[in-house]
């Protein structure tokens, strides 16, 4: 096999490990085994070990992935010229994306700098588009933009059993009901103090 094709195939293969990563964490939990992400994306335990030589490299992998796709989410939004479109579209984006499926891995793996890095700028991405849909009016005052990423955390854990398409119909039912809840004026009162990202980033550790 040449270079080029070589890489393709490796290419392939982190891929399918990836993917089925994201599966079999979400689904089984974080404690499964390696061998089941194996299995389930159809290559051997050696492909597995020489991307990624422990499950916390690959979980961190994982994450950052998913804080990747959170910012290019947030960009989208801030790019549409409607504020309150673009903010559906970053929480849509985020709900489909399951975005937030990996948040109970925090504080049980370490975080990088590059992941520092990715999610204070998605973080600073998201907080003007929520800014902006609270300058247009459209946004109720008393929503934060932590406020919208628990939410899309929320939304992103798998429904009990398995899968099925009654789910994703369930999904998108409740989800519009949420977006509705989230537009300005509001009529019922959010009880408590805001959750603030100081609070949310010590789940993970500690901030470099």
């Amino acid at each position: 096999m040449s270079t080029r094709g070589r890489q393709a195939e490796a290419a392939r293969n982190d891929l399918a490990l990836l993917r089925a990563a994201h599966e079999v964490f979400t689904t089984q939990g974080f404690d499964a085994p390696v061998s089941a992400i194996a299995k389930e994306a159809g290559v051997g335990m050696g492909s597995l070990y020489r991307r990624y030589r422990t499950k916390e490299e690959l979980l961190q992998r994982l994450c950052l992935i998913a804080m990747e796709r959170s910012l290019e989410s947030a960009e989208a939004g801030l790019a549409h010229a409607d504020p309150w479109e673009g903010l559906a579209l970053f929480i849509r984006a985020g709900v489909a994306d399951r975005s937030g499926a990996l948040a109970p891995v925090a504080g049980t793996i370490e975080v990088t700098d590059e992941m520092w890095r990715v999610a204070r700028r998605a973080g600073e991405v998201a907080a003007r588009l929520v800014a902006r849909a609270h300058e247009a009016g459209v946004l109720r005052n008393d929503v934060t933009r932590l406020d919208i990423a628990l939410l899309i955390e929320q939304f992103s854990r798998p429904a009990p059993g398995p899968p099925a398409p009654e789910h994703d119909q369930v999904k998108q039912r409740l989800l519009a009901v949420a977006l509705d809840g989230l537009r300005a004026p509001g009529t019922t009162g959010l009880p408590g103090e805001p959750p603030s990202p100081e609070w949310y980033e010590r789940s993970w550790g500690p901030a470099p």
